[in-house]
């Protein structure tokens, strides 16, 4: 890719007047340390007409605008918790022209910041301006910051802002991340599974590729027939690739192996909190299974298994998270993988609006998610090819991937 120019510049916010919480040092939440310490990169790419990189920037201010976290700096308070700084220090905007014309093969990097300096961006994002007018966003947060619900929501009003320029209709966030701290109420029995929390974060001990499986709407509809009963999209697919992955992985008919499958806790809690939170509320919910069962059983039985543990998390899960992280909040790091081999984590975008954020020229030609850093993890997307279609980016490991590509699709 021949890159002729580039420049940076830290863009702030727009405001006529200063944000409410200007200033605070907003400590991080339990559901912030539970979670991965990395930054998410994603790329969407747009072919010509695309709106001026004025707009977007002048979109972005406004945007940013409303969720003033993403302007600020991780810092450390005055008791020694990590924190976010609202110091509307901006956000990191990297705008480079490139002398070719869109294609396949010309897509560019996605940025790649440092992820541990305190004076770094939270959001960073790079405009690269295509020969032929095409355009593409690749865009970083750090996962402290907001989870994939919270940045799907960002990114659609970026793009309302940008489309509406002047006539933008701001909405109205939820910021107090105070709202999901301990509640007072009478203790509840410890239901809170310790091995939620995310590992932090290292290489698998194999190497792993990464590759991308696509599901066509036909299948789709083929695969829920043989379910049988009522099942989401998401939880048909993953019970169909957790058989076919333990299938290629060989393993013992009497070992054990378990996904941990992310779930939006918003309206699990109780009460309930509002969708328009901005942050991070996620745990995971963990079926676990004999290898012997998961290849045996009809996918009815493996679906029903994966919607009982998805069904544990509920408001009494949530509170015993919650007064477990007061009372050993050093332990909300964990002590080892839950994804490697023999187990998997899956995490499902299938809801976000990633695939049709339109910034006035029309949904993006391409929505490219992380490359994923270990194995055995799954991203359920749909597909920007196949109309009604699931795309699932996976890791899988260098030993398994020619087996597992063999029977994929494979519904016997």
């Amino acid at each position: 890719m021949d890159m002729t120019s580039s420049s940076s510049t830290m863009l702030k916010p727009f405001y006529s007047t200063p944000h409410p919480i200007a200033g605070e040092m907003v400590p991080l939440t339990l559901f912030d340390l539970s979670i991965y310490d990395i930054f998410v990169p994603i790329m969407l790419v747009y072919p010509a007409p695309t709106p001026s990189n004025e707009e977007l920037k002048e979109g972005l201010r406004r945007a940013v605008a409303l969720y003033p976290h993403l302007a600020g700096r991780f810092a450390v308070d005055h008791q020694g918790r990590r924190c976010i700084h609202i110091n509307n220090e901006g956000v990191l905007v990297v705008e480079a022209t490139v002398a070719v014309d869109l294609s396949t093969s010309s897509y560019p990097d996605r940025p790649l910041p440092e992820e541990h300096d305190t004076g770094v961006a939270l959001l960073q994002i790079k405009l690269n301006r295509y020969k032929c007018g095409g355009l593409a966003i690749g865009l970083a947060t750090h996962h402290f910051v907001a989870d994939g619900h919270s940045m799907s929501t960002f990114l659609t009003t970026w793009a309302s802002a940008v489309q509406q320029g002047r006539d933008f209709t701001p909405p109205s966030p939820f910021l107090d991340r105070g709202i999901t701290a301990v509640t007072r109420c009478v203790p509840t029995p410890a239901v809170f599974d310790r091995q939620d929390p995310y590992a932090p974060l290292s290489l698998s001990p194999s190497r792993f590729n990464n590759i991308t499986v696509r599901f066509t709407a036909e299948f789709i509809a083929e695969l829920k027939a043989r379910v049988g009963v009522r099942s989401s999209t998401f939880q048909c697919l993953l019970a169909h690739l957790w058989k076919r992955i333990t299938a290629a992985r060989r393993l013992k008919p009497e070992e054990f192996t378990q996904v941990r499958v992310a779930v939006n806790c918003r309206g699990k809690a109780d009460p309930p909190i509002p969708l328009e939170f901005f942050g991070n509320m996620v745990l995971g919910a963990f079926p676990r299974l004999q290898v012997q069962d998961v290849l045996s059983w009809s996918y009815d039985r493996v679906v029903g298994a994966i919607r009982d543990a998805v069904a544990r998390i509920d408001g009494d899960y949530v509170r015993s998270f919650l007064n477990f992280g007061a009372a050993h909040g050093e332990e909300l790091t964990g002590k080892g993988g839950t994804m490697c081999c023999p187990n998997l984590e899956a995490d499902s975008w299938l809801g976000f609006r990633f695939h049709d954020l339109d910034f006035g020229g029309g949904p993006p030609a391409m929505f490219q998610v992380p490359d994923l850093p270990v194995e055995g993890l799954m991203v359920f997307m749909p597909s920007s090819v196949a109309r009604g279609g699931v795309d699932v980016y996976m890791s899988v490991a260098e030993d398994h991937v020619t087996a597992f590509q063999q029977i994929c699709h494979s519904l016997d």
